[in-house]
């Protein structure tokens, strides 16, 4: 059987990749998405998404979908509110309508950008085992179920674990020293209504000792916490979690004397899930190589505590198209373009995240949160 030739193949259907597809499509360049869930319903697609005008939105603009997207927009989901550890409130805001990071449930964005591709476009169920160089630019990706493709341009889209990222770089995500356990606590209004009153409409941080809870109101009245503290890399492996009682008490053993409001963010939640934060090295580049590139996670993993992956993902997948659709017939030089610009954007957020990440988790990281709310980034 021949094995199928495409002009330009996508590896990896999240936002990134699904924005890469879509410009390329508004601007008359056909792509093919392979990604490796059995189908578009397959998981949930995590929490809440704030996006930013100077770039996840830009991105969203050069899709054509900006006017849509507003539609989805969780109406009060910009309110903030930052406590310590014993529940007092330090900082609380409100959101107005008029701030430029919209909260946004990452399934809807998801289907949002699904929905405006053509049919056929993503190949479900196809996780990649290889890809290999055939010369001349072109390249052979192989898949699990024996199937493979080759194609004129390969475009890693695939996440922190790419598939596609050893063709370029021998770098591989660290460990950042921060571990997540992942809660939600569904129902919030009617079964968990101290929490609900706590977390309130939007986004909540409570810091203190180098740990805390990051925590979002969904748009389907859940919420969706994330107990953060500094950890040796294997400690989430000394914990039990398909024993979800025994899992709750080692963390909350993390919090003792905590207030017991924050503390039943965990004790009373419905699910938990283990997660380390993982980041490739700030300044991550790569030589040119001819054919291939990457984007969002696959090219800039880091830590979530500046707020920009998801709006990178979009943005890279945008700024990718667009090049392409500006160099016609030169693909070598739209990727130089566009990895020229990619690389200082790249780094400086992800210096954004590394700071933010020692400020919140550091000594002080209370105090220090409270400044960079209150008084800007110079603050205390």
């Amino acid at each position: 059987m021949s094995t199928p030739h495409l002009p330009v193949a996508v590896i990896g259907g999240g936002l990134g990749g699904l924005t890469a597809a879509r410009v390329l499509h508004v601007n008359g360049i056909e792509s093919a998405i392979f990604d490796l869930e059995p189908g578009p319903q397959a998981r949930t697609q995590g929490g809440m998404l704030d996006i930013h005008e100077d770039n996840g939105q830009k991105a969203l603009r050069a899709a054509g979908l900006h006017d849509h997207f507003l539609k989805i927009v969780h109406e009060g989901g910009q309110a903030m509110r930052l406590l310590g550890p014993d529940g007092t409130v330090h900082v609380s805001t409100e959101d107005d309508g008029d701030g430029d990071r919209p909260e946004v449930d990452r399934g809807d964005l998801r289907d949002l950008l699904l929905n405006s591709l053509p049919d056929g476009t993503v190949h479900w169920g196809r996780k990649v085992t290889g890809a290999r160089p055939l010369g001349e630019g072109r390249h052979e990706v192989a898949f699990a179920d024996g199937s493979a493709v080759t194609t004129d341009l390969l475009i890693g889209a695939d996440g922190a674990w790419s598939r596609i990222r050893p063709l370029l770089s021998d770098a591989q995500p660290a460990y950042t020293g921060i571990s997540f356990v992942e809660t939600d606590l569904h129902e919030a209004d009617t079964r968990h209504p101290r929490s609900a009153a706590l977390i309130g409409g939007g986004f909540f941080i409570a810091l203190g000792d180098e740990r805390g809870f990051l925590a979002h109101r969904e748009t389907d009245g859940s919420l969706h916490v994330y107990a953060a503290l500094k950890a040796d890399e294997g400690w989430l492996d000394t914990v039990d979690f398909s024993d979800e009682a025994a899992a709750k008490a080692a963390v909350l053993a993390r919090f003792e004397g905590w207030d017991e409001g924050l503390r039943a963010l965990v004790a009373d939640a419905e699910t938990i899930t283990p997660r380390r934060i993982h980041a490739l090295p700030v300044g991550h580049r790569w030589d040119r190589v001819p054919g291939v590139t990457l984007l969002g996670d696959a090219a800039h993993v880091m830590s979530p505590f500046a707020g920009e992956g998801a709006n990178l993902a979009m943005y890279d997948g945008a700024e990718l198209a667009l090049a392409l659709a500006a160099h016609p017939g030169d693909t070598e030089a739209a990727l130089t373009a566009y990895e020229e610009a990619l690389f200082p954007r790249s780094e400086a957020c992800a210096a954004e995240s590394a700071a933010s990440l020692d400020s919140m988790f550091g000594t002080n990281g209370l105090e220090r949160m409270i400044g960079f709310f209150t008084t800007g980034p110079a603050g205390p």
